[in-house]
């Protein structure tokens, strides 16, 4: 089973975000457990304080490095991250971090048993938590989100398609865009005409082969339209 521990200032961001679809069906199974945890559980002050003003000056607020320190330890088991198990990943959630793609999340999928996501906020998180606890640091995209919560639903998302049994069908995570470094070839369902628009004569021919081959070449022009990057 895999473990997904967040790390949030904002735990009821949350609370039904993992109640539906894939997730909650995995959850049923016992294939994923969630749970997001409120950060200022590891505050020490009366206030619950968990940001501070930046040293050297500058806008906003960042994320204290000693909370997160303690919640990871005691999520974790571990004081530091040379004694983290082989099969965890801390993974802070940051507009720096490596971009997320297929691949990595397969990686994840395919090594961990616990994932801990630390969502940052504000101005960013206190760069000690990306260099004595963080083993993976991952953005989502090229842009800036107010958090890293939806983030961390995108990711545990990714994760959990991945994981064996999740899925009705298992070939789906197999063709999906991305997994053959393609987009995902176009999808069509009745009825056969819509708003003038029709359906490929290919796909209402039952020729699986010429089918496979069409769906082949509609990916590589639809990569090519609309990720010609992946081409490279």
């Amino acid at each position: 089973m895999l473990r997904c521990d967040i790390i949030t200032i904002f735990p009821e961001f949350f609370r039904e975000a993992f109640d539906y679809g894939i997730i909650r069906k995995a959850r049923a199974a016992g294939l994923v457990e969630t749970k997001a945890h409120d950060l200022r559980s590891w505050t020490t002050d009366k206030h619950h304080i968990v940001d501070d003003r930046p040293f050297g000056g500058g806008e906003g607020m960042v994320l204290k490095a000693e909370p997160i320190f303690a919640a990871v330890q005691e999520l974790t088991g571990c004081p530091a991250r040379k004694d983290y198990p082989p099969q965890t990943r801390v993974v802070l959630l940051s507009p720096q971090g490596k971009v997320f793609t297929q691949e990595v999340a397969q990686e994840l999928a395919e090594t961990a048993a616990q994932v801990v996501l630390i969502c940052g906020r504000y101005e960013g998180v206190d760069e000690r938590v990306s260099e004595g606890l963080a083993t993976d640091e991952i953005s989502i995209g090229d842009y800036v989100l107010s958090g890293g919560e939806p983030a961390a639903v995108v990711v545990v998302d990714a994760l959990v398609r991945l994981l064996p049994g999740a899925l009705g069908n298992e070939s789906s995570a197999t063709y999906e865009s991305f997994s053959q470094a393609l987009l995902d070839h176009p999808h069509y369902t009745r009825p056969n005409e819509v708003a003038g628009l029709g359906v490929p004569d290919v796909l209402l021919t039952g020729n699986h082969a010429e089918i496979a081959r069409w769906r082949r070449e509609a990916a590589l022009r639809k990569t090519q339209r609309n990720r010609p990057d992946l081409l490279k």
